[in-house]
């Protein structure tokens, strides 16, 4: 289900995917903040923000939590919260019985450990097939992550545009490789898939319009300096003793900015881009000569479109070689909804590639890119780590039931822990029972009579959000990467072991005399002394 969030300054945020709800929620509770951080770390390519020192032991230990979930796979946020949570709420009986929490999170550690080994053997490859196979496979997986999400109706379709976006990128690891251009306007079934670059048209100057808007093979220049005529910027002082060398002077600025439109020109490139501005002398320059031009093109685009098209970025028009300008198929400018767009076809390089999202509202087409977002992590972890194992609950269930047998062989009290952390995995299912509409308890009941089954038939089963059933996952192509499974079990262990390693909370003392000043003012001095020289706020007997 999705969360409406309203911050302070009016913007409304949409949206069910973990990691962004986690980072608009303002969170002041330390243990609650490691639940932050593991969403974050599970799904962000940056480091964890480490903002709370309250205690020495959480801030090292957030620091090993980043380092076991620096997998960064990109989705299973809410996943990893959910686990933690639920790992939690399990160990609370046991803390409050009197149990050492160290006993607790040896056990939590022994289960983990046996969780990630089960999830290994129970993992599939699809390494060997041909690309049409590949795709269709990576395509499962991409659908599987997009049926959640607010775009799920139609995730087919995205779910074939995402594999086609990372295909294309090939082996390069930069994410911004893959462009997403948000336009409002259309349905989403007007989005579109570049397999090169296209980005909004720039600020244009007089003249633009009478440029050629397409270009067949045409040889493009990638420029880092400005085109236009310049004021001095220091304060020069030139003093004339002759009235006619004034013109010399102003002709001389002139032919500086005309010599190196006429090297742009003669170097051969029909499309010229740059990432500071080209004036009105420079647009109608080229417009004359049948050149495209485009000035104030953001950093990253232009970066992309060098790699896509295999130019080079100049930062001097002089000696401009033919290796230096890069090309494409096709180039052309073209109208989507309101706005223009120059898309660049056919790159020899193929290392970018850009999504066009179409959508009625803003937040909608936000919640699309987010989701898109995980849906590009999950196929980029599965062309790397070609390993995938059942969803829909299936996997966590089957762990479960893996537990539950394991923990029987142990005597002493790790057996119960161990399977109040096989229960707790039982989360996943039992919510995605709950987002469906359907009865939770009758589903995990049938699923945990066939997974009990003992032949092993019932692996992998989980949960059917379509008749409110269960359904062989593996062969209905529900399938999630083996490395998003392991990364969230493992983060979401730290970090239930974490708090639970946390015996005492340390605070500043000046924070805390200053609130007790304010509270003692407040109460007007009425019983203040009685709270004075016992630990933990205890009142004097």
């Amino acid at each position: 289900m999705d969360k409406l969030i309203h911050d302070d300054k009016g913007n409304v945020t949409i949206s069910n995917d973990g990691a962004t709800i986690m980072k608009l929620l303002d969170i002041i509770h330390p243990a609650a903040k490691i639940l932050v951080d593991i969403a974050k770390s599970q799904d962000s390519e940056r480091k964890c923000d480490f903002s709370s020192k309250y205690d020495t032991r959480i801030y090292i230990g957030m620091r090993l939590l980043a380092f076991s979930a620096k997998g960064k796979v990109g989705d299973g946020t809410t996943t990893v919260v959910l686990l933690a949570g639920e790992f939690l709420k399990e160990a609370k009986p046991f803390v409050e019985d009197g149990v050492h929490p160290q006993n607790l999170i040896r056990s939590y550690r022994t289960a983990c450990n046996l969780a990630i080994e089960k999830v290994k053997e129970l993992a599939s490859s699809i390494e060997g097939k041909s690309l049409d196979e590949k795709k269709s496979l990576l395509a499962k997986c991409a659908a599987t992550t997009l049926s959640s999400k607010l775009i799920g109706g139609e995730k087919e379709f995205f779910a074939s545009m995402v594999v086609d976006a990372v295909i294309a990128i090939g082996n390069d690891d930069r994410l911004n490789m893959i462009g997403i251009k948000k336009v409002p306007g259309g349905t989403m079934r007007d989005s579109f898939l570049v397999n090169g670059v296209a980005f909004k048209k720039t600020f244009s100057y007089a003249g633009f319009e009478q440029q050629p808007k397409k270009f067949v093979n045409p040889k493009i220049l990638l420029l880092n300096i400005e085109l236009e005529l310049k004021s001095e910027k220091e304060n020069a002082e030139i003093r004339l003793s002759d009235p006619s060398q004034y013109q010399s002077i102003v002709d001389a600025e002139w032919n500086i900015i005309y010599d190196k439109l006429d090297k742009c020109a003669q170097s051969g490139a029909k499309i010229v881009l740059s990432r500071l501005a080209i004036g009105d002398l420079g647009t109608q320059y080229f417009a004359d000569r049948d050149i495209f031009c485009a000035g104030r093109v953001s950093e990253e685009d232009l970066q992309r479109v060098a790699a896509a098209t295999g130019g080079t970025v100049q930062t001097t028009i002089n000696n401009v070689i033919d290796e230096v300008l890069g090309t494409c198929e096709i180039f052309e400018e073209k109208q989507v909804g309101n706005e223009r767009f120059n898309i660049f076809n056919g790159c020899p390089s193929g290392t970018t590639a850009t999504i066009v999202l179409r959508g009625g509202a803003d937040q909608f087409i936000e919640e699309a890119e987010r989701s898109l977002h995980d849906a590009i992590m999950i196929v980029r972890r599965a062309m790397k780590n070609s390993t995938v194992v059942a969803g829909g609950g299936a996997i966590d269930m089957e762990i479960s039931r893996y537990l539950r047998q394991h923990a029987r062989t142990i005597a002493g009290k790790s057996q119960l822990f161990i399977n109040s952390y096989a229960k707790a995995l039982e989360v996943i299912p039992r919510q995605l029972c709950d987002n469906a509409g359907y009865d939770a308890t009758d589903v995990l009941n049938k699923l945990r009579q066939k997974h009990a089954l003992p032949s092993g038939e019932g692996a992998p089963y989980g949960v059917d959000i379509n008749t409110g059933g269960i359904v062989d996952s593996f062969s209905n192509f529900v399938w999630e990467p083996a490395v998003v499974k392991i990364n969230a079990i493992n983060a979401a262990t730290e970090a239930a072991c974490l708090i639970l390693s946390v015996d005492e909370t340390v605070k500043n003392p000046k924070s805390e005399s200053a609130q007790g000043e304010a509270t003692a003012s407040a109460m007007g001095g009425r019983g203040g002394g009685g709270f004075r020289g016992r630990g933990r706020g205890m009142r004097r007997r």
